[in-house]
């Protein structure tokens, strides 16, 4: 298929201390392209996190296969794929609160290793702030200073700081108000339109999943 960047194979993921047969995630594939919104639903338990978890990295599969770009993730350094591959965006932001905005984007750089001068990585963390609706004057504000949906926007911007193919998102507008959650899910949608990105969110959200391409829904040990 044209544009997969990320495919699932047959994978099934049981914890270490789980009963041989107890899997949370039981021969799944699916197949992801780029340009295209994806949101993977489904109730507590039925293994959504975790299977983020697999996709970016944080979690080996041990059954089945999850290629990169045809590349197995098993066989690749998965530190540097996650911090050049697959930007990851959490529910809770985790942005560091004693610095503002700018410096959260530039740290991520600093962690991808991106060969730019200072002053190249401050101006394009401040482009980046704005192509998500943070402006100059609020991305010099502190972390703590800013709203839930600030918060998210920078958390976007930080994502985006190293160019990833793959934009993973975990309940990211789980603590926003509706309208907050229309105007994050617009930003999405524009990455994946306008950048070529692939986007894959983990919700519960109804308005989320009616406003994305493909929706993949995981019933438990299914």
């Amino acid at each position: 298929m044209k544009d997969v960047v990320l495919k699932i194979d047959k994978v099934s993921y049981r914890y270490a201390d789980a009963d041989k047969d107890e899997y949370v995630l039981e021969d799944i594939s699916y197949e992801f392209q780029k340009g295209k919104t994806y949101a993977i639903k489904g109730k507590s338990g039925s293994g959504k996190t975790t299977l983020l978890s697999l996709i970016s990295g944080l979690e080996r599969c041990r059954e089945g296969h999850i290629y990169y770009k045809d590349k197995d993730l098993s066989k690749m350094d998965l530190d540097k794929y996650r911090n050049t591959n697959v930007g990851i965006i959490f529910q809770s932001y985790n942005l560091l609160p004693t610095l503002n905005a700018i410096e959260n984007v530039i740290m991520s750089m600093n962690i991808s290793k991106l060969k730019l001068s200072e002053k190249q990585k401050k101006e394009k963390a401040l482009e980046l702030l704005k192509s998500v609706g943070i402006n100059k004057q609020t991305a010099k504000r502190r972390i703590l200073k800013l709203s839930g949906g600030e918060q998210q926007r920078v958390a976007i911007a930080r994502s985006l700081s190293y160019n990833p193919d793959i934009i993973l998102a975990d309940e990211p507008t789980g603590n926003l108000d509706s309208e907050t959650e229309q105007e994050i899910l617009n930003i999405f949608k524009s990455l994946a339109k306008d950048e070529n990105k692939c986007i894959i969110i983990v919700t519960h959200s109804k308005d989320i999943a009616d406003g994305v391409d493909i929706v993949y829904e995981l019933k438990k040990a299914k």
